[in-house]
């Protein structure tokens, strides 16, 4: 079992690089998120596989403000790697959004977990389809969150229009609980509903809608910042499978990472999940270099995609290393 390091700040990371100067030739930054969060022990769980199996590499962890954050300090050269979800690397890379003044050129090494993006709907709401949301009362994701922008995205694609109701957690929770609104969309926990989604069906059947062969075609054809996933049988008791969005959690770094140290970093993190799994349960049963190729959204690292074709993989054309 992994132990948790003290997170580096700011005013720290320089003193951090002196005092690992002499252990290794190259000293790595990785970026994460928050320490109160799940993610965080996940990318504590990285860093000690770097120094235990990349020759001649020291990483440490830094706390930061998660995915737009870590893109800003991959763009200032403050972070070698870090955290950042695809849909919103695919932005910063497009230069598209908040990032459209200002693109950060960041590439793929890993994709390590998905976050299907559920629609949960009460079975009593007489909604069996994604084009029967027309004009009803919908939550699309917690105030301010990534669920929230994509589902309006999302539903703007395929030419829906539901009537939104905003919220958090608890709120939206207690709102399809008392019928004040027909549903709601909610991240997974890989390939099973979140705790909240559970919590609604302990009190009243739900359902979960499915994009229909058209709608999931529509969304790979005009949205590429997200995938499109097949969830099987059994996300929840009495739930049969279906299709829906989703974008994923990923590790990106800026271009100027060494080819050598990539190769070696991804490397060491595909053969050696324990680690990994320890941090986080879920990932259990993934395989991260098909989660990779699936659910990647920029292309690979040099050094990433030289791994991948070793071990036999064809890369996507939209994965392929540009210069």
């Amino acid at each position: 079992m992994f132990s948790l390091k003290k997170p580096l700040t700011a005013a720290l990371i320089g003193a951090s690089l002196v005092a690992i100067s002499s252990q290794a030739d190259e000293q790595l930054l990785i970026g994460s998120t928050s320490t109160s969060s799940s993610q965080y022990g996940y990318f504590v769980a990285v860093g000690q596989i770097i120094n235990q199996q990349v020759p001649e590499t020291s990483a440490s962890v830094v706390e930061t403000g998660a995915t737009v954050d870590n893109l800003r300090r991959i763009l200032r050269g403050q972070v070698d790697m870090g955290l950042v979800t695809t849909n919103v690397g695919y932005h910063a890379y497009a230069g598209e959004g908040e990032f459209a003044e200002r693109p950060v050129d960041n590439r793929l090494l890993w994709v390590y977990s998905q976050a299907p993006q559920n629609v949960v709907m009460r079975e009593d709401a007489g909604v069996e389809s994604m084009a029967d949301l027309d004009g009803v009362r919908l939550n699309p994701g917690i105030t301010g969150s990534a669920t929230e922008a994509t589902t309006v995205a999302v539903m703007e694609t395929l030419g829906i229009e539901p009537e939104y109701v905003r919220g958090s957690t608890t709120d939206v929770v207690a709102g399809v609980k008392d019928n004040r609104m027909a549903g709601y969309v909610k991240s997974g926990v890989g390939n099973k509903l979140d705790g909240s989604s559970l919590d609604i069906a302990t009190f009243t059947p739900i359902g979960v809608l499915s994009l229909t062969d058209e709608q999931a075609n529509l969304l790979r054809e005009r949205m590429p910042d997200i995938s499109v996933v097949e969830i099987p049988e059994g996300a929840a008791e009495g739930i049969p499978a279906y299709t829906t969005w989703s974008f994923g959690l990923a590790m990106h770094s800026g271009p100027d990472l060494d080819e050598e140290t990539a190769y070696q970093i991804v490397k060491a993190v595909m053969e050696n999940p324990e680690p990994q799994v320890s941090a986080l349960a879920n990932l259990a049963e993934v395989d991260l270099a098909e989660l990779t190729l699936n659910s990647g959204t920029v292309p690979l690292h040099p050094g990433a995609a030289r791994y991948f074709e070793e071990q036999g993989y064809e890369i996507p054309e939209r994965l392929r290393p540009v210069e």
